[in-house]
């Protein structure tokens, strides 16, 4: 089978191409063929397909008015986009079209392109951009999900919620008014959601009557699941240092604590800064360590060695992979009560859930860590192992996807092409 695969970077640059790239290499090892299409960007990795990939499109540089104008266009409705994949179905002749991460950038101007060959389209939600303007549902740093329960965009322009910008709003809103006109996610015919909790977003929407189902995220063919024997005793987030990661919760709930495990804050972003200036003002520059960021077998040794993985976040997070990894390799892990993130982590038996902005609930939760005798964490380690065992393989995952792919192509009946 040929799988055409779309995704806006055709580099890793977080989850999204985690899977994007995970799922081409399961797909080509059970002897299918693999092609892209994404958008152009120096930091691509090599691609035979590159020469039909999109004109990039950055819209947080600078920007004249009238360069802001096109790129507002270009968010609703990508021509570029939709001529070359047009030209790259014609020559390539995909069986599927298995989309991920396109909104504002590629657009869902593929759809119209697609539809005209007959081949049918999958797409796997790594975010909320089908069901929120904002793609995140946060408003002014907090969770809101109005626009879904009130099946209105009434909300979304009201508060402003994109940037607190009243014209980024309102293109975000024009976008998704568009896309409901043209009927676009019923050019979808089948959704896959990492989380529950997202797909139910899916279903409460209306956005489509095709197929939404929660298949949790693979781990890459190749992982060693096992128990880590030396652990030191520190506690450890890794990913991108951000607001809605609730890192802010955790460095007070930490400080609050006075805990003599260290803790270990792996990765860079906009919120570094503000984290060190609450670090160094409150004496904590010998006990909370920021590495910067890491990746491969560093990475790796920092989770290895860990107590356990937390991830506080503040908005609602879908299947993350820094938490699937995690407890492949039997770390307990600590997390907040939102999104998908409940659904991986079993309260006090693969670890902790807190309550969201909430340092006093997720000091709780450290010490109900550091309290567990070591008979207790070996169960809770196991248990975690077990987990990613159980949710996250990759040859399960494979199977339900080839049956799915099959009886999409089956229902449309052979492409035109």
């Amino acid at each position: 089978m040929k799988i055409l695969l779309v995704n806006k970077y055709h580099y890793v640059k977080g989850g999204s191409e985690t899977y994007y790239f995970g799922l081409a290499k399961l797909l080509e090892e059970h002897g299918n063929e693999v092609i892209y299409f994404a958008m152009q960007d120096e930091k691509n990795y090599a691609c035979p397909q590159s020469e039909y990939f999109s004109k990039n499109v950055d819209f947080n540089k600078s920007m004249s008015a009238v360069q802001k104008l096109s790129a507002g266009f270009h968010a609703l409705y990508s021509f570029d986009a939709k001529k070359k994949i047009e030209k790259l179905i014609k020559d390539e002749k995909p069986d599927i079209v298995h989309i991920n991460l396109v909104h504002r950038h590629i657009t869902l101007s593929i759809l119209n392109a697609i539809q005209k060959f007959n081949i049918p389209v999958v797409l796997t939600a790594h975010d909320l951009n089908c069901v929120c303007p904002t793609h995140t549902m946060l408003c002014d740093g907090k969770v809101c999900d109005r626009c879904v329960r009130e099946h209105s965009y009434k909300p979304a322009i009201e508060q402003k919620c994109v940037k607190n910008s009243a014209m980024q709003t309102y293109l975000a809103v024009i976008e998704a008014k568009n896309y409901e006109r043209m009927h676009m996610y019923d050019k979808i015919d089948f959704y896959i959601c990492p989380s529950d909790f997202y797909r139910r977003q899916f279903v409460e929407s209306h956005i489509t009557k095709n197929p939404i189902v929660h298949w949790v995220n693979f781990l890459p063919s190749g992982t060693q699941y096992h128990l880590c024997k030396d652990i030191d005793d520190y506690f450890l987030f890794f990913g991108r240092l951000s607001v809605e990661k609730g890192l802010m919760s955790l460095v007070k709930a930490y400080h609050k604590g006075n805990f003599e495990n260290k803790l270990y804050l792996v990765g860079d972003g906009p919120l570094r800064k503000d984290l060190e200036t609450y670090v160094k003002e409150n004496n904590l520059t010998d006990k909370v360590i920021f590495t910067g960021f890491q990746s491969g077998d560093e990475l790796k040794k920092y989770v290895e060695h860990a107590k356990c993985v937390i991830l506080p976040s503040e908005w609602y997070e879908n299947g993350p992979y820094s938490i699937l990894e995690a407890i492949a390799v039997g770390k307990p892990a600590i997390v907040s009560n939102y999104g998908g993130l409940p659904e991986i982590v079993d309260d006090g038996i693969t670890g902790f859930i807190c309550e969201p902005n909430n340092p006093d609930s997720l000091c709780e939760c450290l010490k109900k860590m550091n309290s567990l005798s070591d008979d207790e964490y070996s169960r809770m380690s196991e248990s975690a192992l077990k987990k990613a065992k159980d949710s996250c393989d990759c040859e399960a995952y494979y199977n339900k996807l080839m049956k799915c792919y099959k009886e999409l192509i089956k229902a449309k009946g052979g492409n035109k092409i």
